[in-house]
């Protein structure tokens, strides 16, 4: 009984990275991601429910620097996660895209996200 040699799969270094591929991965991270954010949420809510020494603690740390970059991060997070929705949506619908016309798509929610999320920034944390 002979073993013959199965074909392997072709690996990561063979393709060329698109952004379509890209932004199915960066969507993927971002659907985690929120988790993590909502558990953020979560303890917000808990310490707010439970006495105002526990949220000003956690005022504190969600106010301090890091807790500002990770909190403008879980923004990013869900803005882009919901744009990424938003993009297979159309895919879905659209009777057919060409590749030109999904990269753009792609592009543009990645864009859209970044300026989406410094508009909420600007208007509900920055300005207020």
């Amino acid at each position: 009984m002979s073993v013959r040699a199965r074909p392997t799969s072709p690996h990561l270094q063979i393709y060329r990275w698109t952004i379509t591929m890209a932004m199915s991965i960066v969507h993927r991270a971002t659907g985690i991601a929120n988790y993590a954010g909502m558990a953020l949420l979560a303890i917000w809510l808990v310490a707010a429910a439970a006495d105002q020494e526990a949220l000003n603690l956690v005022n504190l740390v969600y106010g301090s620097w890091f807790g500002q970059i990770v909190l403008f991060g879980f923004t990013w997070s869900l803005v882009h996660h919901m744009l990424g929705g938003l993009r297979h949506w159309v895919w879905d619908f659209a009777a057919m895209m060409e590749p030109g016309q999904r990269e753009a798509l792609a592009w543009a929610t990645l864009a859209a996200s970044v300026v989406i999320t410094l508009l909420i920034w600007t208007v509900f944390v920055w300005m207020a």
